[in-house]
């Protein structure tokens, strides 16, 4: 079996499945791309057996065929050859042979019968977004995932889905966040959990435009399809906790601030906290904010101050700064909206504006203030 393949062209599309694979695998052979040819179609597969990616591309091949390829010597070689047409040649033992404009490169093979199986797409229902939907949606709750298995609902992003459109949720039990987006339409009233692996996958692999994505889902699975790279996903088999009972409905105080300035004070504040809990005590009184973290085993303490547009009782509480900082990106806005109430009850945050068919809500429990 024979075909011919642009070097760079190969290159480019092996590095958005390359990401599937773990380095320190069981099966010797799930560090392997399956490579199936057909005609003149080639389709590369990558799997850790909870996730499959696959792409396809065009190739020159006369016969039909499939072998699986050792992924880190193929990616490594192909980094290090300039673009140019190179010929794979596979004999019955699985021996493959890449031929250059001026080198030869031999690799062994192996059965692509080995191979784990790919899910099936039984019983699917699908809808349609737009690439940068999804992208989006990814970028603004990824962070808040938890890293605890022990709980594991919480290790991915909720996706609930209604006729109205595609709620985001994710939380680690310390923060929050739901993003909604109203211009995509679900076939009916479902919900599931994807784990955080396959999402930082996609985040790489899509476009951020307006590219339409075709998404299935069984009990089981998550396919994901944009043009000519597709991904399945095992779901985390787990009840997701009932989020929308944590969020504050009436949070009466509201604090408007610039976005920008409140990260860099926290940030340079947060230097000067201490380290296990990056406690930030803010202290709002009228129109100012005030900034205090200390760390009292080395006597560190650092204090800022900074203007904000507040309506309601002076108040004093206290928040990981870490936390703010990383939700404050989430909220691309000029100015971000905070709404208190008590030192013992979660803030909650939002842009000061939000777009037509999107909508970003972001939930942060306090720490206890250490007078």
């Amino acid at each position: 079996m024979k075909f011919i393949v642009s070097s760079s062209g190969l290159l480019k599309q092996l590095q958005q499945i390359s990401g599937v694979i773990n380095s320190n695998t069981v099966l010797p052979i799930l560090e392997d791309f399956l490579f199936e040819i057909d005609k003149n179609k080639l389709t590369v597969v990558a799997t850790d057996l909870e996730t499959v990616m696959k792409i396809h591309m065009d190739i020159e091949a006369k016969d039909s065929g499939r072998v699986c390829i050792p992924a880190k010597i193929l990616m490594d070689s192909l980094k290090n050859i300039p673009e140019q047409p190179l010929t794979f040649t596979i004999d019955k033992s699985f021996s493959v042979e890449i031929t250059s404009d001026n080198g030869k490169y031999k690799v062994m093979g192996e059965n692509p019968d080995n191979f784990p199986k790919e899910p099936a797409a039984d019983d699917a229902n699908s809808f349609e977004m737009s690439s940068s939907g999804l992208v989006t949606a990814i970028n603004k709750t990824i962070f808040a995932v938890s890293s605890d298995d022990l709980r594991p609902a919480m290790t991915g992003v909720f996706f609930e889905l209604d006729k109205k459109g595609l709620t985001f949720v994710a939380t680690d039990a310390h923060r929050l966040v739901r993003y909604m987006r109203t211009d995509v339409s679900c076939p009916q009233k479902d919900s599931f959990i994807v784990p955080r692996k396959p999402l930082n996958l996609l985040k790489s692999a899509l476009p951020d435009n307006s590219d339409v994505l075709k998404l299935s889902y069984n009990s089981n699975h998550l396919f994901v399809t944009h043009g000519g790279t597709e991904l399945v996903c095992r779901l985390i088999d787990a009840r997701f906790p009932d989020y929308k009972v944590v969020i504050p409905v009436d949070n009466p105080y509201k604090m408007t601030v610039n976005r920008g300035d409140f990260q860099n004070a926290l940030r340079r504040v947060s230097i000067f906290s201490n380290k296990s809990t990056n406690q930030v005590a803010l202290t709002i009184t009228g129109s100012e904010l005030q900034l205090a973290a200390q760390d009292v085993d080395f006597s560190f303490e650092g204090n800022e101050r900074m203007v904000c547009q507040y309506d309601g009782e002076d108040l004093q509480i206290a928040f990981n700064a870490k936390f703010l900082i990383e939700m404050l990106n989430g909220a691309e806005t000029t100015e971000v909206g905070m709404e208190l109430s008590t030192p013992t009850k979660a803030g909650i945050i939002k842009p000061s504006e939000q777009s037509e068919n999107e909508e970003l809500l972001m939930l942060v429990m306090p720490l206890m203030l250490n007078n």
